[in-house]
């Protein structure tokens, strides 16, 4: 067991600080259990610690001299490197020093580095557009390997940067991650790079799909539609759904107990992977080429996909086909018996 709690320092750089505003929002258990259950000791917050100033930047004097040890540094928001490389479009209050500078060497004494939310991942709707102020995420920018750190970029425990990705992040993503790494012993750590997958996400939630547990599953089954924004159809085909590509558990593990961006009839547009803020699209809008979503199920090959949804149509029950444009259930299941005795 670790014989002191874990430190972990939270600083926020490019973005609208809803990773935070989420995390407030985790439940059974909420944040500050979460902390005194798993022994974790939050050294600082910009948003929560009472220290400001001159009490901060001694902080990170002592952090970095070695006086007080850091085993996660957590960076919401992505990083400015402008203008011209300086980083001087976000100075840290108080220090006349580039935010960038200040995570860079902190990162260098942590444990582990965790990006919390896409933006710190990936650059996310920071670096969307002109990218201006030529914002990047902790170690990529964008798909691309790199970011603020190097793509060789590794924490003191051998990890690269864990990458928490969401826009913004599930609360519980980031306690179980925190979690985890506090289970860290001297012999056996529980989060390894086995546990990250192919954007450095944590498993634990991007081997899933959004698809999972969406409550339209009968009518994506049947490929019955959506054709406008209060529809009770499936999203995809018309109304620019991601949630059979898109890596994270949010309708399986709900929001706030019982939310989700599909079950509240709003199209998921995949706010977890690097660019999903450019989708070369509108968010709501299915791209077509032939009359065929061009962004197709993951692991589903073309034809199949043509095969299934002309079977699937021509299968389509009529109380299917026209509770899926309606915004009610207007035609409720028939009444079977199922008592066979």
């Amino acid at each position: 067991m670790r014989n002191r709690p874990l430190s972990v320092l939270w600083l926020q750089s490019g973005g609208c600080g809803g990773c935070t505003m989420s995390l407030l929002c985790a439940e059974s258990p909420d944040l500050p259990m979460v902390l005194e259950a798993a022994n974790i000791r939050l050294l600082w917050h910009p948003s929560l610690s009472e220290e400001t100033g001159a009490e901060v930047v001694a902080l990170f004097d002592r952090i970095l001299s070695g006086a007080e040890p850091l085993d996660v540094l957590c960076v919401e928001g992505s990083l400015l490197r402008g203008p011209n490389g300086t980083g001087r479009f976000h100075v840290l209050a108080g220090t006349g020093r580039p935010t960038i500078d200040w995570v860079r060497a902190l990162a260098a004494t942590a444990g582990h580095v965790v990006a919390v939310g896409t933006c710190a991942a990936y650059g996310g709707i920071t670096a969307a557009g002109e990218n201006i102020t030529d914002a990047c995420g902790l170690q990529y920018d964008g798909a691309q390997r790199g970011g603020a750190l190097g793509g060789e970029f590794r924490a003191r425990s051998g990890l690269p940067v864990i990458n928490v990705a969401g826009c913004p992040t599930h609360p519980n993503w980031v306690t179980e991650t925190l979690m985890l790494l506090a289970e860290d012993t001297p012999d056996a750590a529980a989060l390894t790079a086995a546990d990250l997958d192919v954007h450095q996400r944590p498993r634990f939630y991007a081997d899933h799909l959004v698809h999972h547990g969406c409550p339209r599953n009968e009518y994506y089954e049947y490929k019955a539609s959506a054709e406008k924004a209060s529809d009770l159809g499936c999203l995809m085909e018309h109304r620019g759904c991601l949630g059979t590509q898109a890596h994270a558990d949010c309708n399986t593990r709900l929001w706030n107990g019982e939310g989700s961006c599909t079950r509240g009839g709003y199209a998921c547009i995949n706010c977890t992977a690097p660019g999903f803020e450019e989708p070369g699209h509108p968010f709501q809008q299915t791209p077509k080429f032939a009359g065929i979503p061009i962004g197709l199920p993951t692991d589903m090959p073309k034809a199949w996909f043509v095969a299934l949804s002309s079977l699937a149509k021509a299968a389509t029950p009529e109380r299917v086909r026209r509770n899926a444009a309606a915004d009610r259930i207007v035609v409720p299941p028939t009444v079977r018996n199922t008592n066979k005795s």
